[in-house]
């Protein structure tokens, strides 16, 4: 499997690449070709051919590739310029990456007002699983949040097509998974019940995560979607949610308020995104 592993070279994007723990997760999955991307943004350098921020840029990743080279995997570096989320997906893409990986210092007032945010960016277009790796906000040294990446687990569902194909990132994520909390949340807006009730298909769930040797709970709630996994996250204290990119509504996408987006910006650890296929 190959992953992307964005970085901008600052002190929080680079907490991924220097801890080991974070590196060791990543393997433990089954990634062993890293692709570090760092873009230099087309307009920010205008006006200043005298200075080869490219060189700088390529110099300054350097470090990081053999940090990646010694935790065992094949590395490949890609200093571009561009607009930052859409290089980076674009990279993914081509590369047929299985993972992309980007830092975010998450919690802020001013972050969730931020549209242009890269993190946020990759959120709403990604084509690949979006690893958002939650990073201290205030710290000048900066560490990860949660270090062991997909020790537990909180899986999200809504039964749409979209969710049963995160549900099924856990074929990988057994390699490290040990616990799962998996959390359906109804809502006055649900399209009309299927012949199976949610808590056989949370059941049926968590069966087959049972048989993977990852103990499992199953949690039933009702109200906003993102407001109620976030409230099981404080209560369970995962170390990464999981969830499908999109719901039952195309339009959800488009909206600043879909549950995704809320994940990324206002989860106290990680989110891994699926996207539709």
């Amino acid at each position: 499997m190959k992953a992307v592993l964005a970085t901008d070279l600052s002190a929080a994007s680079e907490a991924t690449i220097e801890n080991e723990t974070c590196l060791a997760c990543l393997g433990r999955i089954g990634i062993e070709e890293m692709h570090l991307v760092t873009v230099i943004p087309s307009n920010v350098y205008a006006g200043m051919p005298a200075i080869d921020f490219e060189k700088r840029r390529r110099n300054a990743i350097r470090n990081y590739e053999g940090v990646i080279e010694r935790a065992g995997f094949d590395v490949e570096t890609h200093v571009v310029r561009g607009t930052p989320h859409r290089r980076i997906r674009g990279i993914a893409e081509t590369i047929g990456a299985s993972l992309t990986v980007v830092g975010s210092r998450g919690k802020s007032p001013l972050e969730n007002r931020v549209i242009g945010s890269t993190a946020r960016n990759l959120a709403r277009t990604t084509e690949t699983p979006l690893l958002v790796n939650r990073v201290e906000r205030e710290a000048d040294d900066p560490a990860v949040v949660r270090q062991h990446l997909f020790q537990r687990m909180l899986y999200a569902t809504d039964f749409s097509e979209n969710a049963d194909r995160a549900f099924e990132a856990f074929s990988y994520l057994r390699h490290a998974a040990q616990e799962a909390t998996l959390v359906h949340v109804e809502t006055p807006k649900d399209p009309e019940p299927s012949d199976d009730d949610p808590d056989t298909r949370l059941s049926e769930l968590a069966a087959q995560l049972e048989e993977w040797g990852i103990e499992t709970q199953i949690e039933r709630r009702q109200g906003d979607p993102a407001d109620e996994i976030l409230a099981v996250e404080d209560a369970v204290d995962p170390t990464t949610i999981l969830v499908g990119s999109r719901g039952h509504s195309r339009l959800r996408r488009l909206l600043l308020g879909s549950v995704s987006e809320d994940l990324v910006t206002q989860s106290n650890g990680n989110v891994l995104l699926v996207p539709p296929s």
